[in-house]
Protein backbone atom coordinates (compact mmCIF):
# COMPACT_ATOMS: atom_id res chain seq x y z
CA UNK A 1 0.00 0.00 0.00
CA UNK A 2 1.46 3.89 -0.81
CA UNK A 3 0.53 6.78 -1.85
CA UNK A 4 0.79 7.84 -5.80
CA UNK A 5 1.91 10.85 -7.73
CA UNK A 6 2.08 11.93 -11.08
CA UNK A 7 4.57 14.62 -11.53
CA UNK A 8 4.55 17.46 -14.68
CA UNK A 9 8.04 19.07 -15.55
CA UNK A 10 9.93 16.29 -13.58
CA UNK A 11 13.37 17.52 -15.23
CA UNK A 12 16.11 16.18 -13.11
CA UNK A 13 14.43 14.30 -10.36
CA UNK A 14 14.49 17.31 -7.53
CA UNK A 15 10.35 16.83 -6.93
CA UNK A 16 10.34 13.64 -7.71
CA UNK A 17 13.36 12.18 -5.27
CA UNK A 18 11.48 14.58 -2.39
CA UNK A 19 7.98 12.92 -3.37
CA UNK A 20 9.91 9.55 -2.65
CA UNK A 21 11.87 10.38 0.52
CA UNK A 22 8.21 11.44 1.88
CA UNK A 23 6.59 8.19 0.98
CA UNK A 24 5.06 8.59 -2.60
CA UNK A 25 5.16 5.95 -5.58
CA UNK A 26 5.48 7.32 -9.29
CA UNK A 27 2.54 6.56 -11.45
CA UNK A 28 4.58 8.85 -13.76
CA UNK A 29 6.74 11.38 -14.74
CA UNK A 30 6.40 13.59 -17.43
CA UNK A 31 9.19 15.48 -18.62
CA UNK A 32 10.05 16.47 -22.53
CA UNK A 33 13.88 17.50 -22.51
CA UNK A 34 15.70 14.24 -23.33
CA UNK A 35 18.94 14.65 -20.89
CA UNK A 36 16.31 15.05 -17.93
CA UNK A 37 14.11 12.04 -19.00
CA UNK A 38 18.14 10.02 -19.04
CA UNK A 39 18.54 11.15 -15.72
CA UNK A 40 15.35 9.74 -14.61
CA UNK A 41 15.70 6.54 -16.22
CA UNK A 42 19.62 6.15 -14.65
CA UNK A 43 18.44 6.60 -10.95
CA UNK A 44 15.22 4.84 -11.07
CA UNK A 45 14.87 2.64 -14.25
CA UNK A 46 11.67 1.23 -13.01
CA UNK A 47 10.16 4.87 -12.75
CA UNK A 48 7.46 5.11 -15.37
CA UNK A 49 8.93 8.47 -17.27
CA UNK A 50 7.01 9.87 -20.05
CA UNK A 51 8.96 11.58 -22.26
CA UNK A 52 6.10 14.32 -23.79
CA UNK A 53 5.79 17.66 -24.66
CA UNK A 54 2.81 18.70 -21.94
CA UNK A 55 1.76 21.56 -25.06
CA UNK A 56 0.59 18.45 -26.91
CA UNK A 57 -2.18 16.53 -26.04
CA UNK A 58 -1.73 13.47 -24.10
CA UNK A 59 -3.78 10.67 -23.10
CA UNK A 60 -3.86 10.90 -19.08
CA UNK A 61 -6.92 8.70 -18.22
CA UNK A 62 -5.18 5.56 -16.66
CA UNK A 63 -3.88 8.20 -13.98
CA UNK A 64 -7.25 9.01 -12.59
CA UNK A 65 -7.26 8.48 -9.36
CA UNK A 66 -3.75 9.06 -8.59
CA UNK A 67 -3.11 10.67 -5.05
CA UNK A 68 -1.04 13.29 -5.28
CA UNK A 69 -0.61 15.38 -9.03
CA UNK A 70 2.90 17.61 -8.76
CA UNK A 71 5.52 19.55 -10.49
CA UNK A 72 8.03 22.15 -11.45
CA UNK A 73 5.99 24.27 -13.77
CA UNK A 74 7.95 26.32 -16.09
CA UNK A 75 9.16 29.30 -14.04
CA UNK A 76 10.33 32.16 -17.08
CA UNK A 77 6.79 33.38 -17.34
CA UNK A 78 6.32 34.75 -13.75
CA UNK A 79 10.20 35.33 -12.73
CA UNK A 80 11.19 39.18 -12.35
CA UNK A 81 14.19 38.47 -14.21
CA UNK A 82 11.52 38.33 -17.33
CA UNK A 83 9.05 39.80 -19.01
CA UNK A 84 6.76 38.29 -16.59
CA UNK A 85 3.80 37.61 -19.04
CA UNK A 86 2.56 35.12 -16.88
CA UNK A 87 -0.25 33.28 -18.34
CA UNK A 88 -0.33 35.18 -21.47
CA UNK A 89 3.78 33.61 -21.73
CA UNK A 90 3.75 30.65 -24.36
CA UNK A 91 5.52 28.84 -22.04
CA UNK A 92 2.98 28.83 -19.22
CA UNK A 93 1.85 25.58 -18.10
CA UNK A 94 -0.27 26.69 -15.08
CA UNK A 95 -3.63 25.97 -17.44
CA UNK A 96 -2.43 22.92 -18.28
CA UNK A 97 -1.58 21.77 -14.76
CA UNK A 98 -5.22 22.80 -13.79
CA UNK A 99 -7.06 21.37 -16.45
CA UNK A 100 -5.08 18.15 -15.29
CA UNK A 101 -6.84 18.28 -12.35
CA UNK A 102 -10.13 18.59 -13.45
CA UNK A 103 -9.53 15.82 -15.53
CA UNK A 104 -7.80 13.60 -12.73
CA UNK A 105 -9.18 15.00 -9.42
CA UNK A 106 -6.10 14.20 -7.40
CA UNK A 107 -6.56 14.09 -3.74
CA UNK A 108 -3.70 16.96 -3.53
CA UNK A 109 -1.89 19.15 -5.76
CA UNK A 110 1.26 20.97 -5.51
CA UNK A 111 2.76 23.13 -8.20
CA UNK A 112 6.43 24.62 -7.57
CA UNK A 113 7.30 28.18 -8.92
CA UNK A 114 9.62 31.13 -8.81
CA UNK A 115 9.03 33.88 -6.13
CA UNK A 116 7.70 36.27 -9.03
CA UNK A 117 4.49 34.60 -9.11
CA UNK A 118 3.15 35.67 -5.66
CA UNK A 119 3.35 39.38 -7.04
CA UNK A 120 0.93 42.20 -7.92
CA UNK A 121 1.06 41.46 -12.04
CA UNK A 122 0.00 37.71 -11.26
CA UNK A 123 -3.24 38.82 -8.45
CA UNK A 124 -5.88 38.17 -10.55
CA UNK A 125 -3.98 35.29 -12.40
CA UNK A 126 -3.70 33.34 -9.12
CA UNK A 127 -7.42 34.58 -7.92
CA UNK A 128 -8.45 32.52 -11.19
CA UNK A 129 -6.62 29.53 -10.65
CA UNK A 130 -7.97 29.64 -6.82
CA UNK A 131 -11.73 29.90 -8.10
CA UNK A 132 -11.42 26.84 -10.26
CA UNK A 133 -9.77 24.36 -8.21
CA UNK A 134 -12.25 25.49 -5.25
CA UNK A 135 -15.21 24.98 -7.67
CA UNK A 136 -13.61 21.36 -7.96
CA UNK A 137 -13.92 21.27 -4.63
CA UNK A 138 -10.36 22.08 -3.39
CA UNK A 139 -9.20 24.36 -0.97
CA UNK A 140 -5.88 26.29 -2.06
CA UNK A 141 -3.22 28.15 -0.95
CA UNK A 142 0.12 30.00 -1.70
CA UNK A 143 3.52 29.85 0.31
CA UNK A 144 6.93 31.60 -0.37
CA UNK A 145 9.64 28.65 1.47
CA UNK A 146 13.19 29.15 1.28
CA UNK A 147 15.56 26.39 0.75
CA UNK A 148 17.85 27.59 3.29
CA UNK A 149 15.59 26.83 5.79
CA UNK A 150 14.85 23.20 5.15
CA UNK A 151 19.47 22.57 5.61
CA UNK A 152 20.03 23.29 1.60
CA UNK A 153 23.11 25.71 1.84
CA UNK A 154 21.64 28.44 -1.12
CA UNK A 155 19.49 31.24 -0.69
CA UNK A 156 16.43 30.09 -3.36
CA UNK A 157 13.21 30.87 -2.55
CA UNK A 158 10.18 29.45 -4.64
CA UNK A 159 6.74 29.41 -3.99
CA UNK A 160 4.23 26.25 -3.50
CA UNK A 161 0.96 25.95 -4.36
CA UNK A 162 -1.65 23.29 -2.55
CA UNK A 163 -4.40 22.13 -3.18
CA UNK A 164 -6.16 19.52 -1.19
CA UNK A 165 -9.95 17.80 -1.51
CA UNK A 166 -11.96 19.40 1.45
CA UNK A 167 -12.13 15.87 3.16
CA UNK A 168 -8.53 15.97 3.70
CA UNK A 169 -8.15 20.27 3.85
CA UNK A 170 -7.74 20.55 7.57
CA UNK A 171 -5.73 18.23 8.05
CA UNK A 172 -2.80 20.05 5.63
CA UNK A 173 -0.08 21.93 7.80
CA UNK A 174 3.12 24.05 6.28
CA UNK A 175 6.15 22.87 7.13
CA UNK A 176 8.46 25.15 9.51
CA UNK A 177 11.94 25.42 8.55
CA UNK A 178 14.19 25.22 11.13
CA UNK A 179 17.31 23.37 9.48
CA UNK A 180 20.11 25.89 9.73
CA UNK A 181 22.64 25.01 6.80
CA UNK A 182 25.97 24.25 6.22
CA UNK A 183 28.12 27.19 4.87
CA UNK A 184 29.50 26.51 0.73
CA UNK A 185 33.00 25.65 2.33
CA UNK A 186 31.49 22.82 4.71
CA UNK A 187 29.59 21.90 2.22
CA UNK A 188 32.08 21.34 -0.79
CA UNK A 189 35.46 21.14 1.20
CA UNK A 190 35.49 17.22 0.05
CA UNK A 191 35.06 17.61 -2.95
CA UNK A 192 37.20 20.54 -3.43
CA UNK A 193 40.20 18.17 -1.69
CA UNK A 194 39.34 15.48 -3.51
CA UNK A 195 42.73 15.79 -6.24
CA UNK A 196 44.68 16.91 -3.32
CA UNK A 197 44.21 20.82 -3.80
CA UNK A 198 46.68 22.15 -1.12
CA UNK A 199 44.29 25.49 -0.80
CA UNK A 200 41.21 23.34 -0.09
CA UNK A 201 41.13 24.41 3.95
CA UNK A 202 41.42 28.29 3.53
CA UNK A 203 38.86 28.29 0.48
CA UNK A 204 36.59 26.37 2.95
CA UNK A 205 37.11 28.62 5.93
CA UNK A 206 36.43 31.83 3.12
CA UNK A 207 33.55 30.08 2.01
CA UNK A 208 31.85 31.00 5.39
CA UNK A 209 28.12 31.81 3.83
CA UNK A 210 25.38 29.90 1.67
CA UNK A 211 25.19 30.32 -1.70
CA UNK A 212 23.40 32.82 -3.74
CA UNK A 213 20.46 31.26 -5.98
CA UNK A 214 21.57 28.58 -8.36
CA UNK A 215 20.58 29.82 -12.05
CA UNK A 216 20.18 26.89 -14.70
CA UNK A 217 19.46 29.34 -17.60
CA UNK A 218 17.09 27.51 -20.63
CA UNK A 219 18.10 25.99 -24.05
CA UNK A 220 17.91 29.43 -25.30
CA UNK A 221 19.92 31.44 -23.08
CA UNK A 222 22.60 30.52 -20.02
CA UNK A 223 25.17 28.46 -20.61
CA UNK A 224 27.41 26.54 -18.11
CA UNK A 225 28.02 29.24 -15.61
CA UNK A 226 26.70 30.27 -12.29
CA UNK A 227 24.01 33.67 -13.43
CA UNK A 228 24.51 37.08 -14.33
CA UNK A 229 27.06 39.49 -13.30
CA UNK A 230 25.56 40.27 -10.09
CA UNK A 231 25.16 36.82 -9.29
CA UNK A 232 28.73 35.99 -10.04
CA UNK A 233 30.43 39.00 -7.38
CA UNK A 234 27.84 36.96 -4.67
CA UNK A 235 30.24 34.25 -5.77
CA UNK A 236 33.84 35.81 -5.88
CA UNK A 237 33.24 36.88 -2.24
CA UNK A 238 33.02 32.96 -1.45
CA UNK A 239 35.63 32.51 -3.48
CA UNK A 240 34.37 30.85 -6.65
CA UNK A 241 34.77 31.59 -10.09
CA UNK A 242 31.42 31.58 -11.32
CA UNK A 243 32.12 32.33 -15.03
CA UNK A 244 31.73 28.53 -15.95
CA UNK A 245 31.10 24.89 -14.65
CA UNK A 246 34.65 23.16 -13.95
CA UNK A 247 35.17 18.90 -15.33
CA UNK A 248 37.28 18.35 -12.13
CA UNK A 249 37.76 19.67 -8.86
CA UNK A 250 41.11 22.00 -8.61
CA UNK A 251 44.81 19.92 -8.83
CA UNK A 252 47.25 20.18 -5.61
CA UNK A 253 49.05 23.13 -6.97
CA UNK A 254 45.79 25.39 -8.26
CA UNK A 255 45.77 29.12 -7.44
CA UNK A 256 43.25 31.35 -7.72
CA UNK A 257 39.05 30.88 -7.06
CA UNK A 258 37.83 27.42 -8.12
CA UNK A 259 34.84 26.73 -10.19
CA UNK A 260 32.51 24.53 -9.21
CA UNK A 261 31.93 21.41 -10.73
CA UNK A 262 28.10 19.57 -11.77
CA UNK A 263 28.51 17.16 -8.79
CA UNK A 264 29.45 20.42 -6.94
CA UNK A 265 25.90 22.72 -7.36
CA UNK A 266 24.01 19.02 -7.58
CA UNK A 267 25.13 18.84 -3.63
CA UNK A 268 24.06 22.83 -3.07
CA UNK A 269 20.82 21.87 -4.60
CA UNK A 270 20.07 19.30 -1.96
CA UNK A 271 20.84 16.18 -4.61
CA UNK A 272 22.71 13.19 -2.64
CA UNK A 273 25.85 12.45 -4.33
CA UNK A 274 24.38 9.17 -5.51
CA UNK A 275 21.86 10.82 -7.75
CA UNK A 276 23.43 10.56 -11.20
CA UNK A 277 22.96 13.28 -13.82
CA UNK A 278 23.23 12.23 -17.47
CA UNK A 279 24.56 14.32 -20.61
CA UNK A 280 27.46 16.47 -20.86
CA UNK A 281 28.70 20.09 -18.68
CA UNK A 282 26.32 22.23 -20.38
CA UNK A 283 22.89 20.04 -20.19
CA UNK A 284 23.61 18.22 -16.95
CA UNK A 285 24.06 21.72 -15.16
CA UNK A 286 20.91 23.00 -16.63
CA UNK A 287 19.39 20.40 -15.03
CA UNK A 288 20.63 20.45 -11.87
CA UNK A 289 20.16 24.09 -11.95
CA UNK A 290 16.80 24.16 -12.63
CA UNK A 291 16.13 22.20 -10.13
CA UNK A 292 13.53 22.37 -7.35
CA UNK A 293 15.69 20.89 -3.88
CA UNK A 294 14.55 17.60 -2.81
CA UNK A 295 14.29 18.20 0.95
CA UNK A 296 12.04 21.15 0.43
CA UNK A 297 9.80 19.01 -1.70
CA UNK A 298 10.13 16.49 1.23
CA UNK A 299 9.08 18.72 3.56
CA UNK A 300 5.73 20.01 1.74
CA UNK A 301 4.94 16.31 0.10
CA UNK A 302 5.44 14.91 4.55
CA UNK A 303 2.84 17.54 4.97
CA UNK A 304 0.60 16.22 2.46
CA UNK A 305 1.02 13.13 3.00
CA UNK A 306 0.10 12.86 6.32
CA UNK A 307 -2.95 15.23 5.95
CA UNK A 308 -4.13 12.44 3.39
CA UNK A 309 -3.44 9.30 5.80
CA UNK A 310 -5.26 10.78 8.32
CA UNK A 311 -8.68 11.14 6.57
CA UNK A 312 -8.96 7.67 4.85
CA UNK A 313 -6.80 4.62 3.73
CA UNK A 314 -5.17 5.46 0.31
CA UNK A 315 -5.29 3.77 -3.18
CA UNK A 316 -2.59 1.08 -4.07
CA UNK A 317 0.37 2.28 -5.84
CA UNK A 318 -0.04 0.05 -9.43
CA UNK A 319 1.89 -0.69 -12.24
CA UNK A 320 1.40 2.52 -14.41
CA UNK A 321 4.22 1.76 -16.88
CA UNK A 322 2.93 2.05 -20.51
CA UNK A 323 -0.56 3.62 -19.45
CA UNK A 324 0.16 6.76 -21.05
Amino acid sequence: MGLSSLELCAGAGGQALGLEMAGFGHAGLIENDAPACNTLRLNRPRWNVIEHDLFEPLDISAFKGVDLLAGGLPCPPFSIAGKQLGERDERNLFNVGVNYVDELRPKAVMFENVRGMLGKPFAQYRQWIDARLRKMGYETDWRLLNACDFGVPQLRPRVLFVAIQKAWADKFDWPEGKRKPATVGETLHDLMAARGWRGADEWRDKANAIAPTIVGGSKKHGGPDLGPTRARRAWAQLGVNGKSIAEHAPEADFAGDPRLTVRMVARIQGFPDEWGIWGRKTAAYRQVGNAFPPPVAKAVAGRIRQALESGSASMTVKSWAGNA
